[in-house]
């Protein structure tokens, strides 16, 4: 049997005539920029968020970086990050001239070890990004208790979480602001780059959406220096028709997360843990194994595809080498973690099938190296 890691063409396919019929209408229109489907889209993705606002970008980074500028973040100020995620959640606070401070995950979670976070705060700290990795929401009350404590700004890097809940409320109205990525194999994604700000704030809301055109409310006015980063209006169609197949989907995942916590939950492995309240969307299931290269190599024998998210974190790359100092726990646990085959490509055979093989890989592996003990 093969199991893809990810085929979006199988995703895509599933929604074609539907993404046709939005593509005829935007090329009917003659509009393709900041146009009625954009608008459309912005609105129906903050209702979905349960947000007052949505102002779309050109990708998830923009999206982070824009929340930053929007809050006059940047040269001399201290943001607070995850020491393990994606490095897009430190270029943002790099790029508005700030530092990243980062703090190390919980092991079992992945997520930022809210415990950590006050002794990193100093009296240059502006902003909390809260990465929900993996698709699952970080602790928000605790992050956000301590946002209010110290009176500074919390935002949400969503980029994995469309659809996941904390409390019962959607990822992108837990903070005051968000960021979302619409790339291709996101839960949510375009059939290109996009990305997504999302807040209750009508002026960042404001200021982020004239960032993103020159720093223009108006054709030829510009009242500060901007960017050119937006969403056009053929994504904004294809992200319409995908929003209202996106709860379906999800719940494609969390079933899928489901078999895979039965049938690995006597593994000699590390599953996923969920934080109370929580409802993941599971855009990556990741466990954590010994040997992992033997591991990968055993499933790729039996022809199933797996990822590592990530193999380096932020702090151990080049870009941050001399920057900040070593991260351990972020470095521990990319050594260790696996990311399996998981999303609406795929049926629950093939997720019995990776589970049995992954089941006999690391037993076999736990057991040669009993024995060499």
């Amino acid at each position: 049997m093969k199991v893809p890691f990810l085929d979006l063409q199988a995703i895509n396919n599933q929604l074609r005539a539907e993404l046709a019929v939005a593509q005829d209408r935007v090329l009917a229109s003659g509009w393709y920029i900041r146009g009625p489907e954009l608008e459309a889209f912005e609105q129906e993705f903050a209702t979905y968020c349960e947000a007052a606002h949505a102002v779309g970008v050109g990708n998830g980074l923009d999206a982070l970086h824009l929340i930053l500028r929007g809050y006059d973040i940047g040269a001399g100020d201290e943001v607070i990050v995850p020491s393990n995620t994606f490095i897009a959640t430190w270029l943002a606070v790099t790029h508005v001239g700030a530092t990243p401070v980062p703090v190390e995950p919980r092991l079992d979670t992945c997520n930022i070890d809210v415990s950590q976070i006050e002794a990193k705060i100093t009296s240059r700290t502006r902003a909390i990004i809260a990465v929900h990795l993996y698709g699952q929401p970080a602790e928000m009350e605790a992050i956000n208790q301590i946002g209010r404590k110290y009176s500074i700004k919390v935002i949400e890097d969503a980029a994995q979480a469309h659809g996941a809940t904390y409390r019962n409320r959607r990822a992108g109205a837990l903070a005051d602001a968000a960021g979302f990525s619409f790339y291709p194999g996101k839960n949510l994604g375009a059939l290109g780059d996009g990305g997504a700000i999302v807040t209750n704030d009508p002026v960042l809301a404001k200021r982020t959406r004239e960032l993103s055109n020159y720093g223009s409310s108006r054709k030829y006015h510009h009242d500060e220096i901007g960017f050119n980063t937006r969403l056009d209006e053929l994504q904004a169609a294809y992200l319409r028709v995908k929003l209202r197949a996106l709860d379906g989907m999800n719940e494609v995942r969390r079933a899928q997360a489901a078999r895979y916590m039965e049938l690995l939950a006597d593994a000699p492995l590390v599953l996923p843990s969920v934080v109370d309240s929580a409802q993941p969307v599971w855009h990556l299931f990741v466990v954590q194994v010994a040997e992992r290269n033997r591991v990968v190599e055993h499933l790729a024998r039996m022809d199933i595809a797996t990822l590592i998210h990530y193999p380096i974190s932020p702090a151990d790359s080049k870009a941050y080498e001399g920057l900040v100092a070593a991260c351990a726990g972020a470095s521990s646990l990319s050594a260790k973690v696996l990311s399996l085959p998981i999303g609406p490509h795929l049926d629950l055979g093939q997720i019995d099938y990776v589970s049995k093989h992954l089941v006999d890989a690391v037993s076999a592996i736990g057991k040669r190296s009993a024995a060499r003990s």
